[in-house]
């Protein structure tokens, strides 16, 4: 039997009718699948420390996370391409197991060099999940519905990113920092199990060419950027490594265009950088990235240092930016099934994140709590008219057999973005805090050893009053450097969505 390998996993809904109960069960395993892939990212946030405190070697503290990132933004290529190739089911199914064999060996680390390859494991299989997560939803839903079913989906990373240093902290503190990667287990084999029986597999005679050279330079570019985002983020300054990664980088995606052009079935087919959805929408996700996920870190530490609330309590202002961003995605979804119109979405989300970045630059140690919850509320506002709707806009433009690669492409933009953006929005507060401490009063500035780079929310509170407002007004105006910059580079963004073409979604095709 065969069965044509244009043809998706599931057959795709019509617009407004009601999916049938396999599509469903599909869809809620496809859910569940990139809830486990995001909220590793974040779970293991709160339980660093303790790790840490068992397994030695503070110094590779930061690399429990990076790892994870790098390997997932380096598979998912191949991810979106070998399901375009071969059918979703037996690629996510790979990943599944392949993301449960890592978290068991991360459960079961013995030191911190082992827990870090084991969450290289993980996250070559976590970056499988997500791709084909979002291409999965992308081939059971007509185009226009995908859209409202996409909004469902980036409401789950919206939920994991509140519940994912909450769980951590609990599951710590009750079982043990182990079970923060055992949990996955049972919820994995049950998710494996859903799919396995009501995924439809696709079967065909053709013989696929596997273009492994191509995915493997394109892994050895993002790699380097990704990694070369981390690196620049070291205290110990400037290397080899800082001149040789944009090097490595820049040569291996010149490779990879030269390879990809004489491949039989390229990894990213180049023609899909002839449709100017895709080339806009690829470019605002970087810089989207690098000002939504990328300023999380700088937030909470911005926050945390200048009202001297508890890291939970800080935790709970995050709360707004979530919910909001939970709900507008919806809203979001459910609109552009109804009317079939984006493109004034990403543009607000734009220029709000913009105008935002510029309230930032207002905020000092007296303003209220509130003040702030209300801030980050509409930080969410920006952060839900954005990413899945630029997740739909680019699935809409991509000829169906092609979902997988350019959902890929999406994904991985976002994940250099985020990298690029905690590297060099750190390196422009760094700057801006060096030129701040050197204009510090005398007495000031012999209570920081390590000048205002180096304040954190225990030392701010220790110090006396008068001197702590003199400190903190210092630290506030190195912070407003950074987020006048952010606001620069999201109203580039918004100039970017500007070029999307205007088009209304078709309900079928």
């Amino acid at each position: 039997m065969s069965i044509d390998s244009t043809l998706p996993d599931a057959p795709p809904a019509e617009a407004g009718a009601k999916p049938d109960m396999t599509t469903l069960v599909v869809y809620s395993g496809a859910l569940i699948a990139m809830f486990m892939a995001t909220i590793d990212m974040q779970i293991v946030v709160t339980a660093l420390p303790t790790i840490a405190g068992e397994l030695g070697n503070l110094h590779l503290f930061g690399w429990v996370g990076a790892a994870y990132l790098l390997s997932t933004a380096a598979v998912s290529p191949f991810y979106g391409k070998l399901g375009d190739m071969y059918g979703r089911k037996n690629v996510v199914l790979t990943a599944i197991a392949l993301f449960l064999l890592g978290s068991l060996v991360c459960g079961m680390a013995w030191s911190m060099e082992s827990l870090i390859a084991a969450r290289v494991l993980q996250g070559i299989g976590g970056g499988g999940l997500m791709v084909s997560a979002f291409a999965m939803i992308g081939e059971l839903f007509g185009p226009r519905d995908r859209a409202k079913y996409q909004g469902y989906s980036s409401a789950v990373f919206a939920l994991s990113s509140v519940l994912g240093p909450l769980a951590g902290g609990y599951i710590t503190s009750l079982f043990g920092w182990r079970w923060v990667f055992l949990v996955n287990l049972p919820i994995g084999i049950v998710v494996l199990a859903i799919l396995a029986f009501a995924m439809r597999s696709r079967f065909n005679e053709k013989r696929h060419s596997i273009d492994y050279l191509g995915g493997l330079l394109l892994a050895i570019g993002t790699t380097a950027i990704v990694y070369w985002g981390y690196h620049l983020l070291d205290p110990a300054g400037p290397d080899l490594l800082t001149f040789a990664l944009p090097v490595v980088a820049l040569a291996a995606i010149a490779s990879f265009i030269l390879v990809e052009r004489r491949a039989e079935e390229p990894i990213v087919p180049l023609r899909l950088f002839g449709i100017s959805t895709v080339r806009i929408v690829s470019g605002v996700s970087v810089v989207a990235g690098s000002v939504t996920l990328g300023m999380f870190f700088y937030f909470a530490l911005y926050m945390q240092t200048l009202t001297g609330l508890s890291p939970a309590e800080v935790g709970f202002l995050f709360l707004p930016a979530s919910l909001t961003s939970m709900v507008i995605s919806i809203v979001a979804g459910r609109v552009i099934a109804a009317t079939g119109r984006y493109k004034w979405m990403p543009v607000v989300a734009m220029g709000i994140g913009g105008l935002l970045m510029i309230g930032f630059v207002f905020i000092n140690s007296h303003t209220p709590i509130w003040v702030l919850a209300v801030m980050m509320g509409l930080f969410g506002i920006s952060m839900g008219l954005q990413f899945q709707v630029l997740i739909v806009a680019i699935q809409a433009a991509a000829p169906l057999q092609d979902i997988g690669a350019v959902t890929s492409l999406i994904t991985q933009a976002r994940t250099i973005g985020a990298s690029l953006g905690l590297a060099l929005n750190g390196a422009v507060m760094t700057w801006a805090l060096n030129l701040q401490t050197s204009e510090l009063p005398a007495d000031a500035a012999a209570l920081l050893p390590d000048g205002l780079t180096g304040l954190n929310p225990h030392l701010a509170s220790s110090l006396p009053t008068a001197v702590r407002d003199v400190v903190l007004a210092h630290y506030s105006s190195g912070f407003n450097v950074m987020f006048i910059w952010v606001a620069a580079l999201y109203f580039v963004a918004m100039a970017l969505t500007f070029l999307l073409e205007d088009i209304q979604i078709p309900k079928r095709g």
